[in-house]
């Protein structure tokens, strides 16, 4: 893979103690990994994948958002890692892991460590059940960008490189 084009508005991390606790959780998680990409820290905040891809000059189908959703069997959490230009179809979800509902900001960093608009797919917190899927539709692209654990956040992989790091398996989840 080659490296995606320098960034104006995004930097490396510079030390490790500078940045909050769930970047430097993605951070190391993506070095135990061997990911070859360090996580960047944008200037400003990109909580939604539209302010995400305005901030990396992408498009928004290259922001893989990780949506979670509270499976009703067993109250696991379920996270979706998508393009951010498809809605995950839960009916669909649904066939794949059951019936699942919304789950809110608390049960989200509850499950995995992050507030929304920073939930990254790899440096979840140890505890709960979280299981893991991905949408095909990151597949149209060669380099996607997820949130690294904080809204200003964020780091490049291949989808093939994110559906590795992540053990996600590939479903078709999105609608339309």
């Amino acid at each position: 893979m080659t490296s995606p084009p320098p960034l104006p508005t995004a930097t490396p991390t510079d030390t490790a103690t500078e940045r909050p606790e769930g970047f430097r959780r993605v951070e190391q998680a993506l070095a135990q990994a061997g990911h070859a990409e360090r996580p960047r820290w944008l200037a400003q905040s990109a909580r939604t994948a539209a302010e995400a891809a305005e901030a990396l000059g992408v498009t928004v189908g290259q922001i893989a958002k990780c949506v979670v959703f509270r499976r009703l069997a067993d109250d696991a959490a379920v996270m979706v890692v998508a393009s951010g230009d498809r809605r995950v179809d839960e009916a669909a979800l649904a066939s794949v892991v059951g019936p699942v509902g919304r789950a809110d900001a608390a049960f989200v960093r509850a499950a995995t460590g992050f507030v929304i608009g920073g939930v990254s797919p790899v440096g979840e917190v140890a505890g709960r059940t979280l299981v893991k899927l991905m949408e095909q539709g990151l597949f149209r692209f060669d380099v996607v960008w997820a949130a690294a654990g904080h809204a200003n956040g964020v780091f490049p992989a291949t989808p093939a490189q994110l559906q590795s790091l992540t053990g996600a398996p590939v479903h078709p989840l999105a609608q339309g």
